[in-house]
Parts: C-alpha cells; structure tokens; sequence
C-alpha cells in the first residue's frame, strides 16, 4: 500500500484512504470520505476537495485521476473514471468506468455521467444518463469554490470550524473573484 498525501493538504481523521493514492498539495478529504485503490491507482490534484460522504474508487483495470482545483461535493461518488482540471461534481452525481469530465465542467447534483461517457471540456451536464445541457466556461466559479475549500481546511487543521463566517472570509472571497476575474 503507498498513500503519498503532500504534507500541506488535510485529510479529515474520519476518512478512509486504501491501496495506492496520491494526494497533491494543498487537497483537502473531508469527514467519511472513503478513497479505496486495490488494483489501479487513485490520484488527485492540487487544491481538489473531495467533500462529506464521498466515494472514490477504481475500476478494475482503470485508475482514477481528480485533477488540479476540483470540487467533489457531499455524496458523490467517483468510480474508475478522469475528471479534468477545474470542474466541479454534484451533490450525489456519480462519474462511472472510463468516463472523462473535460476542464472546467459542471456535472449537476444527481447526474449519473455513465461508462465510457466523454464530456467535452467547459460543459454543464445533467441527467440520469448525464447529457450535456449547456456549454460555458465555468474554471474561474469552480477555482473559487476550491479556494473557498482550501481556505475551510486550513481553518479545520487548526480547529476552527467556523472560517466562513465573518468579514475575513468576505475579504477572502471578494479577492479572489478579482483574481480569478469574476468581479472587476
């Protein structure tokens, strides 16, 4: 078993990690999360938040990779299949064998993206099968959704569990929808 998790990112005590898994730096793993790689590997990027409740896992002869500033939400599962940079998966969606979810993508709260699904990068998909429903662009909402993630584990690593609340965490936001260029 190798499990590489890089030293700046938080993995809730409550979490289950198995078999060969990279973690980049600054990932957060949330509590009950469940991240299981018996044959194939798991790997997940930099600034990626794999939230309560989530599952991933490998198919038998395909890995998974999570790329850099993903946000895996509440319930999701994520099995054998590649999520690109910046995207964002649901609540309770589920991304099956061999899919890929293009950059920058939204999968909707519920979708079942199914085996062998290719999303094009800088889509919306919905649906049980998933289908794409809209075409945009969505890397810079779906980067400050991770650093909103980033920032939250920072604040749990030191016991503090209330790091959006207040005008630090206004601050935070404002910034870095300037940065990310969704204000001006």
């Amino acid at each position: 078993m190798t499990i590489a998790i890089d030293p700046s990112s938080w993995v809730a005590p409550s979490a289950e990690l198995y078999g060969e898994i990279a973690v980049g730096a600054d990932s957060s793993i949330w509590p009950q999360c469940v991240v299981r790689a018996e044959s194939e590997h798991v790997r997940i990027g930099h600034h990626t938040n794999l939230q309560d409740f989530v599952m991933v896992h490998i198919g038998y002869d395909v890995p998974t990779v999570i790329g850099d500033f993903c946000s895996i939400t509440h319930h999701a599962t994520v099995h054998g299949a590649t999520i690109e940079d910046d995207c964002l998966i649901g609540i309770n969606a589920v991304v099956m064998d061999g899919a890929v979810i293009g950059r920058g993508s939204i999968v909707a709260p519920g979708a079942v993206v199914t085996e062998g699904t290719v999303i094009p990068p800088h889509s919306i998909v919905a649906g049980v099968p998933a289908k794409v429903i809209k075409q945009r662009d969505n890397t810079a909402e779906n980067q400050l959704n991770a650093w909103n993630y980033w920032r939250n584990a920072r604040a749990f690593r030191d016991g503090q569990h209330r790091s959006w609340a207040g005008e630090d965490f206004k601050a935070f936001t404002r910034e870095k929808r300037r940065e990310l260029g969704l204000e001006r």
